[in-house]
Parts: structure tokens; sequence; C-alpha cells
């Protein structure tokens, strides 16, 4: 997974990059979200806040396994913390997720303020506002992790495959979102098959635009930073890596 310039020279090429896409699909992952062993499983929530992208996958997974087992603690939400995000902030990960009111970040891994920047579009689809929005995270606030989350039954999805089998336009800007999604349509399925694949291969495309940007790129290579794919599972309420 993965300090290049932000100059105008730049800016060209990562315009190509959103509007081309990379083609190619992965198959689904079933890894936890911290693959780490079983001897090194998450410890309870401490005060210190995560500093590396192992430790921040390691909190998210926790997290997620108290929301999947209806053990939340729903932290980081008292007066005391209220106080004291006034004069700044520090969040361990940020979060590319999905619009749907089924998979809000902070819930699923049972995060509270201040402790996750996140950033959602229908399907995880990039565009400048949401390249600008994770690279401040990243660049400015030197957060170590970037997780691209997709999830089961995703509708944005849905609609690309179909408006891709249809050849039908989509009403308004749900065009572009599916525009965007088509050149990851994992077309050696079919039916709800070429949804699911779809979602599996759209999060990784878009991790890999993701670590593609240069001043991303550039943290990854010197270990400051790791951008991952997961799934959310709305029939279990479990978040995986995709790999």
């Amino acid at each position: 997974m993965p300090d290049t310039d932000a100059s105008p020279h730049t800016a060209p090429a990562r315009r190509t990059l959103l509007r081309g896409g990379i083609v190619g699909a992965a198959a689904l992952g079933g890894t936890p979200l911290a693959a780490v062993p079983a001897s090194a499983a998450p410890a309870p929530r401490t005060p210190t806040r995560p500093t590396t992208a192992a430790e921040a996958l390691r909190e998210l997974a926790a997290g997620n396994r108290r929301w999947r087992t209806f053990r939340e603690r729903h932290p980081d939400e008292t007066p005391a913390v209220r106080r004291s995000l006034t004069r700044g902030q520090h969040p361990f990960a940020v979060v590319l997720g999905c619009i749907d009111s089924r998979v809000p970040p902070e819930l699923v891994f049972d995060q509270g303020l201040g402790d996750l920047m996140t950033v959602r579009t229908a399907g995880e689809v990039l565009d400048e506002a949401v390249l600008g929005s994770v690279a401040y995270g990243v660049l400015e606030l030197g957060i170590p992790l970037v997780v691209v989350l997709g999830h089961q039954s995703c509708g944005a999805v849905r609609a690309a495959v179909e408006a891709d089998l249809s050849g039908e336009r989509l009403p308004a800007h749900i065009q572009y979102l599916a525009d965007r999604i088509r050149p990851f349509i994992d077309r050696t399925k079919e039916g709800d098959a070429r949804v699911d694949a779809t979602v599996d291969a759209n999060v990784l495309a878009v991790r890999s635009l993701l670590a593609a940007e240069p001043d991303l790129a550039a943290k990854i290579t010197s270990g400051e930073l790791a951008v991952v794919g997961a799934r959310y599972e709305l029939t279990t309420q479990a978040v995986h890596r995709l790999d």
C-alpha cells in the first residue's frame, strides 16, 4: 500500500488519472480489517491515539468488533473531549466511504468526535474536491491511514451496472457517478454477482487512484501512510480488508 511538489504541472496528470481510471478488478477478500495475528489482537481503547497505520487499523478493527457484537462504547463524546476539540483536532484515519445511510463510519467503527475524518460520496467516487479533502487530512493533519470503504448492496454501483447493461442514461448528475464507476464493472459476472464483484473492484480502483497521487505516494513510500480498501457487510456488520 502504498513529497513531490504540488506544482501546477501535476494537475493535468491528476485530472487525466481521474478521467482515465484504472482498469482491473480483484476478487473479494475475506481478511479482517487489521491483518494481525491472533496473538496480536487489538487491545481495549486507551487514551493514547494511534500514530501509525498499523495502530490505526487495529483501533478500527477493535471498534468494528464492538459494533457488530453490540458492545459499542461511543468513545470521545464527553464534555472534556468536546472542550479539548475547540483547540484543534488530531484524527487518526481518513475514511472515504459511500453516502449510504446504513454505513456511517463513526458508527461502524465505534469512534467518536475528533477520531475520524470522513469523506462520503456515492460509490466512493473521486473528484478534485474529494482528493483535496483526503490530501488535507494526510498532508496538513498528518493522518497515517486512509481507508476506502465500500459496502454490500451499494445502490450507486448497482445503478452504474444496470445503466451499463441497458444503455440508458441516468437522471441529471447521477450519470456522472455511473460514468466514474463504469470502468471498474466486473463483466465476468452476471446479475447480482456482477454488482457484488463491482463493489470490490470499485473500492480497489479508488484505492489505487489515491495511492497513485504524487503527494500521497511519497508518504506511502516513506512509510508514513497506508491506503487500504475495505468492505462493510450489511448482513453481518463486519468490515474486512480488500487486497
